[in-house]
C-alpha cells in the first residue's frame, strides 16, 4: 500500500457519484458548445463565400432583408439574434467579395486610394462584429439589498476630487454625500482638493467633512485618489467626480453586491448629466435625442457585464479597498486611469458589475471645444493601454474579456476611417480614380444589403441610447482631433499629458467657433466642390453609361458626406449660456406661502440651485417681487426656503431663492438633486428610433447648419467691416 507526501484537508476525499454526474454534464456541454461553434463556423463560412450571379445576389439579399424586417417587428431577445445573424451573413458577403473581387487596380492612384477604402472598410466591419458581440444580451443587473440590520454593513470612504473647479460647482456633490442614507458612523466624507484652496478648506470645516490635501499633484487625479487612500480605512470605496451629485440611495443600491460576491472589485453605475452637452444644446437635441454617452451608459456597460467586463469609469462607481490596493492602487500608467484600473482587477480573476440605475448626475462639458478636449484624452489614453497593457495579450482574462477590451479600445481609432469615408468620392470626383474595380449595379446589390442590415439592427439594439445616423455625426466632429493624438499614442505612449475637463463654465453669446470647426469646413468645401465636379463630368460623358452611373453613386455619397459635415458645423455654433446654475425639469410637490398668510399647493416645472419653476392654477395670478416662502417635501418632512416672484406668466411662476444660510442649501440639496428618484424616467416621452427617422433628422439638421454657415458668414463680415479701422489719411475734406 502507497502512501502520498499529500495529507487531504479536513472533509476532501474521494468526489461523489453526484459530484462526477455534474462534473461530467459541464464538460459535455462545452464539449456541445465547442461542436456546435464550430459547425456555424463553418456554414457561415459557406454562405459567405458561395459566388452567386447577379439575379441570385439579388434575390438572395431581398429574402434576408425581409426575414430581418419579420423578425424586427418580433420581441424578445433571441429576435434580435437572428437579426444579428442575417447582418452577419449580409456584411461576410460584402467584405467577402470586396477583398476578392475588387481589388485589382489598374493605376497606382487607384491603388493608394483603394486600399484606404478597403482598410477603412475593414475596419469599420470588424468593429460592427465586435459591436455585436458585446452588446447582444444586455445582463440588465437589479439591486442585491442590504442585510436587514444597519450593524452589518460596511464602512465606506466617500472621495470627492477637485483640483480648478469653482466651490459653486462642488458643493451640491459635497452636500448629497452627507445626504447619504447611511449610518453616520460607518461613512466619511473626503473632499480630495488639489488645488489646496483655502476657502475648501474652511468650507469642509464648516460643514463637517474632511478636507484632504497632498503636497504635490503627481499623476492627477489618480495620485490624488491613491494618495487618500494612505490615510483612510473604509471597506469600501465610492468616487464621485466633484460635479457629480449622487442620489441618497447610491449606496444602498450599489453595496449589496458586494457582500454577495466575494470577488466583486468595482461596481459602476451610469454617468448622467442633467445640463445638455455641446451637441444638445447647439443642435437643438436635449432630452430629444440621446446623447453621445447614453449608448456606452445604457447598453454598452450593460452588455459588458454579461462578459464580467464592465470599466471603471472614473466617478459614480463603488470598489473593494483590499482589491485596489491589491493592484497597487488606482493605474497610474495612462490618462484613462479608471478604464486601466479595470483591466488591472480583471487580470487577477477579480469581477466587476453594472447598475444601469441613473445614481448620480453631474455637469456635461460646456464648449464644442472642451467636450473635444475630453474625447482626445479619452482617445490617448485608451491608445495607451492598447500599447502598454494590450488585453489580447498577457494573462488572466477571458476570450469575452478580452474582446470587450479590444472593441472599446478600437473605437477610438475611428479617425482615420471616417476621414476616409468623407473624402473616398472625391478620388473619383477630382482624379477619375477607381477605388471599387466593379459596376456601380454590382456594388449596389452587394453594398446596401450590408449597410441596410446594420443599420435595422444596430436600430433595434440601440434604439433607446443611440438614434440612427447620429454616430456618425458625432464621428465627423472628432475624428480630425483624435487622430494624430491616437497615432502618437500608438508610436509613443508616453506623449502627452492628463487634462481637466472644465465644468460650469458660461457662454456669454451666440457665436461661431470658426477655429475648432476648420477641418469640417474645409472637408464641406472640398465635398461641394466635389460635387460641382460631378455634375460637370455627367454632362461631359453623358453618352457612357458606365460613367455616368459611377459618377452618381459617388455623388449621391458626397451629397451625403455634405449633409453629415453641415450637422458637424451646427454643432461649432455655440449657443448663449449665461446661467450659473442649470435647469432640472421634476415634478414634485411644492407648498407657496404668501405675505398675506395665504397657501397653495401646487408642483414643480423644474428646479435649479437658485430657485424653482412653479406650475399654478390656470385663474392664478402671482405679482411680480412678490416674497413668498416655498416649501418642500422630504418624506414626511418640510423644508421651507426663500424666494422672490422672478417671472410670472399664466399658468406658471419663476421663483428666485434670496441668500441662503448653510443649512437652507443643504436641505435644497437633499430634497432636489438627492432624491431617490431624481433621475428616473429622464427619457420618457422621447421618440422611439427608426432608420428613416433618423436619418432624415440628420439630414434636416446638415441642411440647417449649411445655411446657417452662409449666416455666419454673413454676420461675421458685417462685424468685421463695421470694426475694421478708418484710415483718415485717404479720407477727402474740403476746405
Amino acid at each position: 500500500m502507497s502512501t502520498s507526501n499529500a495529507t487531504p484537508d479536513a472533509g476532501e476525499g474521494p468526489p461523489s457519484r453526484l459530484e462526477r454526474f455534474v462534473d461530467s454534464r459541464i464538460w459535455a456541454s462545452r464539449l456541445v458548445t465547442i461542436l456546435v461553434t464550430l459547425f456555424a463556423v463553418v456554414a457561415l463560412y459557406f454562405v459567405v463565400t458561395v459566388p452567386l450571379a447577379f439575379g441570385q445576389q439579388l434575390a438572395f439579399a431581398t429574402i434576408c432583408f425581409l426575414f430581418a424586417l419579420f423578425f424586427r417587428r418580433l420581441q424578445g431577445q433571441y429576435a434580435t439574434l437572428v437579426m444579428i445573424m442575417l447582418s452577419v451573413v449580409a456584411s461576410g458577403r460584402y467584405m467577402f467579395w470586396r477583398l476578392t473581387e475588387t481589388t485589382y487596380w489598374e493605376r497606382p492612384l487607384d491603388a493608394a486610394w483603394g486600399l484606404l477604402l478597403v482598410a477603412a472598410e475593414v475596419y469599420s466591419a470588424l468593429v460592427l462584429l465586435l459591436g455585436y458581440f458585446q452588446t447582444a444580451w444586455p445582463l440588465k443587473r437589479k439591486p442585491m439589498p442590504l442585510p436587514a440590520s444597519r450593524d452589518e454593513w460596511p464602512t465606506v470612504d466617500v472621495f470627492i476630487p477637485t483640483y480648478n473647479e469653482p466651490l459653486t460647482v462642488v458643493k451640491p456633490t459635497i452636500y448629497a454625500a452627507l445626504a447619504l442614507d447611511y449610518p453616520a458612523d460607518k461613512i466619511a466624507i473626503h473632499v480630495l482638493d488639489d488645488g489646496r484652496r483655502p476657502e475648501f478648506k474652511a468650507f469642509c470645516e464648516e460643514i463637517g467633512v474632511n478636507w484632504t490635501i497632498r503636497t504635490h499633484n503627481r499623476h492627477a487625479k489618480a495620485g490624488n485618489i491613491n494618495e487618500a487612500l494612505k490615510i483612510t480605512k473604509g471597506e469600501y470605496l465610492a468616487i464621485f467626480d466633484c460635479d457629480h451629485i449622487p442620489t441618497r440611495s447610491f449606496l444602498q443600491i450599489g453595496l449589496g453586491w458586494f457582500l454577495r460576491d466575494k470577488l466583486l472589485s468595482m461596481l459602476q453605475t451610469p454617468h448622467h448629466f442633467f445640463s445638455p452637452d455641446p451637441f444638445e444644446r447647439n443642435l437643438g437635441t436635449f432630452r430629444k435625442v440621446p446623447n453621445e454617452g447614453e449608448l456606452f451608459y445604457g447598453l454598452v456597460q450593460d452588455g459588458n457585464d454579461l462578459w464580467n467586463a464592465t470599466f471603471f469609469c472614473g466617478s459614480c462607481a463603488l470598489l473593494r479597498r483590499t482589491m485596489v490596493e491589491e493592484i497597487g492602487g488606482i493605474a497610474v500608467e495612462t490618462v484613462t486611469e479608471d478604464a486601466h484600473t479595470a483591466l488591472k482587477l480583471h487580470r487577477l480573476g477579480y469581477t466587476t458589475a453594472y447598475l444601469a440605475i441613473p445614481q448620480a448626475a453631474g455637469l456635461a462639458t460646456e464648449s464644442l471645444s472642451g467636450h473635444i478636449g475630453q474625447r482626445i484624452r479619452w482617445a490617448r489614453g485608451m491608445t495607451q493601454i492598447f500599447r502598454i497593457d494590450n488585453p489580447l495579450t498577457g494573462r488572466g482574462l477571458k476570450i469575452g474579456q478580452r474582446l470587450c477590451y479590444l472593441n472599446a479600445m478600437m473605437h477610438f481609432f475611428y479617425g482615420i476611417p471616417r476621414l476616409v469615408f468623407l473624402t473616398a468620392p472625391l478620388s473619383f470626383l477630382f482624379f477619375g480614380a477607381h477605388v471599387i474595380e466593379a459596376a456601380a449595379s454590382t456594388i449596389a446589390i452587394f453594398a446596401l444589403p450590408h449597410m441596410m442590415h446594420a443599420s435595422i439592427t444596430n436600430s433595434r439594439m440601440q434604439r433607446s441610447f443611440r438614434h440612427s445616423f447620429w454616430a456618425e455625426v458625432y464621428e465627423s466632429v472628432l475624428a480630425s482631433y483624435i487622430t494624430a493624438p491616437t497615432l502618437l499614442a500608438v508610436i509613443n505612449p508616453k506623449l502627452g499629458k492628463f487634462n481637466v475637463t472644465a465644468k460650469g463654465g458660461q457662454i456669454a453669446k451666440d457665436y461661431f467657433d470658426w477655429s475648432i470647426s476648420r477641418p469640417y469646413l474645409f472637408l464641406l468645401l472640398l465635398n461641394l466642390i466635389g460635387f460641382g465636379a460631378g455634375i460637370a463630368h455627367i454632362w461631359l460623358y453623358w453618352d457612357v453609361r458606365s460613367e455616368v452611373q459611377t459618377t452618381v453613386l459617388n455623388l449621391c455619397w458626397t451629397v451625403y458626406n455634405m449633409l453629415i459635415l453641415g450637422a458637424s458645423v451646427a454643432a461649432a455654433s455655440e449657443r448663449r449660456q449665461v446661467r450659473t446654475t442649470h435647469r432640472v425639469h421634476m415634478e414634485m410637490p411644492v407648498m407657496l406661502k404668501f405675505s398675506t398668510g395665504r397657501t397653495l399647493a401646487c408642483q414643480t416645472i423644474d428646479y435649479s440651485e437658485g430657485g424653482v419653476g412653479v406650475k399654478l392654477p390656470n385663474d392664478i395670478e402671482v405679482p411680480m417681487h412678490e416674497r413668498v416662502t416655498v416649501s418642500l417635501f422630504r418624506g414626511d418632512e418640510e423644508y421651507a426656503f426663500p424666494a422672490t416672484v422672478g417671472f410670472t406668466a399664466p399658468g406658471r411662476v419663476g421663483l428666485r431663492f434670496g441668500t441662503l444660510t448653510r443649512e437652507q442649501e443643504f436641505e435644497f440639496v437633499k430634497t432636489t438633486f438627492a432624491r431617490a428618484d431624481a433621475w428616473t424616467g429622464w427619457s420618457e416621452g422621447r421618440l422611439a428610433d427608426t432608420p428613416l427617422r433618423g436619418l432624415s433628422h440628420v439630414l434636416l439638421v446638415g441642411t440647417r447648419g449649411i445655411a446657417g454657415l452662409f449666416e455666419h458668414l454673413h454676420n461675421d463680415l458685417l462685424t468685421w467691416m463695421r470694426k475694421r479701422p478708418i484710415d483718415t489719411k485717404k479720407l477727402k475734406t474740403k476746405d
